[in-house]
């Protein structure tokens, strides 16, 4: 059935009513993208600059030079005898690489899970020949993140025989660095005490200088 041809108003009208649309869509697209996309951004950066500007950079840790040595927030791989090591990263090939955070996503009762994990505890165990009870968990089971930086007071002081061997030094030197440095939890009541290894291994290359390699593993 042919369609009618509208009226001569209707065409004349139907033009500026699109355009009469469009223009303030157009306009609030504008607004609204200089607002969100640029300075509100802008303004959170700043303010962050100023209120937090080591946190806000990246919490990063620097030498006396003023070279970077790590990040608070990320770990390293620290694998000589003579760090504290942390715990498993699940980045793939690169461990604690930021590019590729995420965890393994193996369930429980996953026998991936459960074979990878032996795996590591046997590792413990030959690293650690002095230790003979439990292996803190933290030090077989990477974390969500793949990048946590901390590890369990419990998993440092498993590894001071090593470590102070490796250095030379007394153990009760060692076990009281590593005291030293237990943070407490977040506000007395939010997480677990815990230690950050790569201000632990910091600590420790300045009281006793020479361990393998520099600070900052390559």
């Amino acid at each position: 059935m042919p369609t009618e041809p509208l009226p001569p108003h209707r065409t004349r009208i139907l033009p500026a009513t699109i355009l009469g649309q469009l223009r303030p869509a157009c306009s609030m697209l504008v607004i609204l993208t200089v607002i969100t996309g640029v300075l509100y951004p802008l303004g959170m950066t700043l303010a962050a600059r100023i209120l937090f500007p080591r946190e806000s950079s990246g919490s990063l840790l620097r030498a006396a030079d003023g070279t970077v040595l790590g990040s608070l927030l990320i770990g390293q791989p620290f694998t000589e005898p003579g760090w504290f090591h942390g715990r498993p990263s699940a980045t793939g090939a690169s461990p604690f690489d930021p590019t590729a955070s995420g965890g393994s996503n193996l369930g429980p009762t996953n026998p991936a899970l459960a074979g990878t994990v032996a795996e590591r505890v046997a590792a413990v165990q030959r690293e650690e020949p002095s230790h003979a009870g439990a292996i803190p968990v933290d030090l077989v089971t990477a974390s969500a993140s793949g990048l946590d930086p901390h590890i369990s007071p419990r998993a440092a002081l498993l590894q001071v025989p090593r470590v102070a061997a490796a250095r030379g030094l007394p153990m009760e030197e060692v076990r009281d660095l590593v005291a030293g440095r237990i943070e407490p939890p977040l506000l007395g009541i939010l997480g677990r005490p815990r230690i950050n290894v790569l201000t632990l291994n910091l600590a420790l290359e300045a009281l006793a200088p020479g361990g393998a390699g520099s600070p900052l593993p390559p």
